[in-house]
């Protein structure tokens, strides 16, 4: 029900007289039961909307601009619940939590209309063919996180009988020419080798729809008791899947013009590898996969200290992150000094006891680590965290409030976004 909980002062819904409380059934001849449908039929200039008001039904006849926002307010972002996930990954890190966090980090979603509107992955397996018939007549571009193509294996990985014959959505978008990003995450001898290959070779036969593919590692965690068993990452065999896709890139690089599949950063650090340079991301399609954050970060970084101008006195601050990105960033801040010689910006890896070692990315530290680490050094005028770590209103993920480690440790605790410009003026101080 998309109830209206607020109307915008002086936009198009409140000069039309669309009031607080209506319930908006209709737009146009468009039936209203979530934000796809609203956003879908409010894109036209003339609209008619039908709401109800008590008993009465009422219509009311807007002229808007034609990227102009009606103005109207609801209950929920989707304006209705969000489909929750009915697999069982193998793979899940939401399983790999352990008991007594807030509810929300237990909550798993598979909503189409989150991959529209907010980016994130669809397994397919809640998709009827009534959700594919709309992807296709509202043209949206979706997020679909494959695993693999064999359906036996999908069904094992997804922990769900139905999850290998879902892939039928999936060719049937392909061949509506809907967009599509595809991830597969990575899980050592389960999806890699020959499978990963067929699977490759099966999503480039659905090229031009799907647009990209990301290949990340599958996080383990210290709590996956009673889960099913998962190699972790060695170098080795990080190392193996990297030579793998390199292979793939440079035939599709040759045959198609384009890349297509990519590596994220964490599989590059697993097998000690550098990153490659900017050229081989070709415009970033899978930036917030986690695939070349990294390099796109330095690249901004030394753009921006090429130019950079200080005034010389003395500045002391640090830098904690995860372990896998922690040497990165430690060379960037040397050759910082290298340049300021009063800047010292020293880089502490934090370990991440909380999920276990194998754990060694920054956003999923947690604000106990954070201070058993750093509590009794020397921190200088400030600590710096990628953003990352705090995504739910300044809330570490084991509850701790960014102010109680800032009160603990006796400095200021500042975010930092992924962005090499920002990151060079929050160490140089000149952002305050």
């Amino acid at each position: 029900m998309a109830k209206i909980i607020g109307v915008g002062t002086g936009s198009p819904a409140a000069k039309a007289g669309v009031c607080v409380g209506d319930i908006l059934t209709k737009i146009g001849d468009t039936a209203i039961h979530d934000v796809l449908d609203y956003r879908f039929a409010a894109m036209e200039q003339d609209l008619t909307l039908t709401v109800t008001r008590g008993e009465q039904e009422l219509q009311f006849q807007i002229r808007k601009g034609e990227y102009e926002d009606l103005g109207l307010e609801f209950e929920t972002a989707l304006m209705d619940e969000k489909k929750t996930c009915g697999n069982h990954c193998i793979f899940c890190f939401i399983d790999q939590n352990p008991k007594g966090m807030r509810q929300s980090i237990y909550f798993k979603d598979d909503d189409s209309r989150l991959s529209f509107l907010q980016g994130s992955y669809i397994t397919l397996t809640n998709l009827t063919d009534e959700d594919v018939d709309r992807i296709i007549s509202m043209h949206m571009t979706v997020n679909v996180s494959v695993q693999t193509t064999n359906p036996e294996l999908r069904n094992k990985m997804l922990g769900n009988k139905q999850a290998g014959d879902s892939l039928r959505h999936l060719y049937r978008m392909a061949e509506a020419g809907v967009s599509m990003n595809c991830q597969i995450v990575l899980c050592p001898n389960w999806n890699d080798g020959d499978e990963l290959h067929r699977t490759l070779a099966d999503l480039f036969g659905l090229l031009p729809a799907v647009e990209s593919i990301a290949v990340v590692p599958f996080g383990h965690t210290k709590h996956r008791e009673h889960l099913c068993k998962i190699d972790g990452f060695t170098e080795e065999t990080a190392r193996a899947a990297i030579e793998q896709i390199e292979a793939v890139q440079a035939w599709s690089l040759k045959e198609n013009g384009s890349r297509i599949v990519y590596a994220a950063d964490e599989l590059y650090l697993l097998a000690n590898l550098p990153l490659p340079d900017a050229d081989a991301y070709e415009g970033y399609p899978q930036y917030e996969n986690g695939v070349g954050m990294l390099r796109y970060l330095s690249d901004e970084f030394y753009d921006a200290l090429e130019t950079a101008e200080y005034n010389g006195d003395a500045r002391f601050l640090t830098i904690a992150t995860g372990t896998a990105a922690a040497p990165f960033l430690q060379q960037m801040m040397t050759d910082l000094q290298a340049k300021f010689p009063s800047v010292h910006c020293q880089v502490l890896p934090i370990r991440n006891d909380f999920y276990g070692e194998t754990v060694t990315v920054a956003g999923l530290l947690t604000g106990q680590d954070l201070l058993h680490q750093l509590q009794n050094r020397e921190l200088g005028s400030m600590v710096l965290l990628s953003e990352a770590c705090l995504r739910y209103d300044d809330v570490f993920l084991d509850d701790m409030c960014r102010g109680e480690l800032e009160n603990a440790l006796g400095v200021p605790v500042c975010k930092c976004q992924t962005d090499g410009y920002v990151l060079l003026d929050m160490v140089l101080g000149n952002n305050a």
